[in-house]
């Protein structure tokens, strides 16, 4: 059945509200045919002329080049890793060509924090299974202190499996962090730092789309190398060497999990802390939940995989403060609190259980 043409002195509002595709395209022919011609210099939009996104997206471009000579206005948004149009997971790992913020930048990696932090205890005689790494005297310690944690990483390379892949980019990351506990109110002793612990990490990341039950799906899968060391000397010199497996899935973009398997490398000469495994733990599993944009809550979970089971368990909420923009994502800093209990808290604890409660400001990957 033929549609329906409408009146040849319409304006572009009625080409707008023809339905069918063809007929709509020829009003507005007819349309721009009987629009004055301006010159071009400084010519602005003629009254009644549409907007672009008012002409439809399948008006041709011969049809466009017969309108009036406009003023364009160029509209930016953030780009690449910073595109909160893709997830958490996509941005984070930059797992797709439009999350894609190149090598060699430097982006956050674990949460950049200050934090007050209060313990129902203090390890002020550290022990090892290694009878050369047991503190000869105890400390005045106080359960009071503050705790720093910067954390940085950069992409050192991408495309390395995926290779032309039109989406999916895979990656090779170098990552470092490192903690400090700071007596910062026990001036008795001189404000010492009483633990500093350094990791840098090789990490290989690979993308995936795989559909999960219940509506999961796995975003990435990887392999890593770590070393984690406090930098003292005996009796308190605590390191050790791991190789990791990890995942990562989400849902609806606003619940992730992610998982660790790891097993600790041989080391030549003396061990610092032979037993860390059994104590520290062997996996562990993190999940997130995005209550809204500007609250976000999250459980770690990790366990030592053997029959007298230890680990940690770490609960937090960060919330955003304020937003990058007006009526835009949140920016990256956010009161952060958190509670933990197990072992682990820092190196020279690794065999020390104590519950930990901290509340700061964290300034997230950016």
């Amino acid at each position: 059945m033929a549609q329906a043409q409408p009146p040849a002195d319409a304006g572009w509002q009625a080409c707008v509200a023809t339905a069918d595709s063809a007929t709509r395209l020829a009003c507005f022919d007819r349309w721009a045919q009987q629009q004055p011609r301006p010159s071009l210099a400084g010519a602005e939009r003629a009254p009644g002329v549409p907007a672009a996104s008012a002409l439809g997206q399948d008006s041709s471009t011969a049809a466009q080049a017969q309108l009036p000579a406009t003023r364009v206005i160029s509209i930016t948004s953030e780009q690449g890793c910073h595109d909160h149009q893709y997830s958490a997971l996509s941005r984070f790992w930059e797992l797709e060509s439009g999350t894609d913020c190149g090598t060699f930048g430097i982006r956050g990696y674990r949460p950049i924090s200050v934090s007050l932090i209060a313990a129902d205890n203090i390890n002020t005689q550290p022990t090892s299974a290694n009878p050369d790494n047991n503190a000869l005297t105890p400390q005045d310690y106080r359960k009071t202190e503050t705790r720093i944690q910067l954390s940085i990483r950069t992409k050192l390379a991408q495309g390395l499996l995926t290779g032309n892949h039109p989406t999916l980019k895979d990656s090779l990351w170098f990552g470092y962090t490192q903690q400090s506990y700071w007596q910062l109110f026990n001036g008795g002793i001189s404000r010492p730092f009483r633990s500093t612990d350094h990791e840098p990490e090789l990490v290989y990341v690979y993308p995936t789309e795989l559909a999960l039950p219940a509506g999961w799906r796995l975003r990435y899968t990887g392999a890593g190398l770590s070393h984690q060391s406090n930098g003292q000397s005996l009796p308190l010199s605590r390191s050790w060497n791991r190789a990791y497996l990890m995942a990562g899935m989400e849902k609806d973009r606003r619940a992730r999990v992610e998982a660790k398997v790891w097993q600790r490398m041989p080391e030549s000469g003396g061990n610092d802390n032979p037993d860390i495994s059994d104590y520290v733990g062997r996996a562990e599993v993190a999940a997130f939940w995005e209550l809204d944009r500007q609250n976000t809550v999250g459980a770690t979970l990790r366990n030592s995989l053997r029959t007298r089971p230890r680990g940690s368990l770490r609960l937090e909420w960060l919330r955003a403060l304020g937003t990058g923009a007006p009526g835009g994502a949140p920016n990256d800093l956010r009161l952060h609190l958190q509670w933990f209990s197990g072992y682990g808290d820092s190196l020279l604890d690794y065999n020390h259980r104590r519950n930990v409660f901290s509340v700061g400001l964290s300034l997230v990957d950016w």
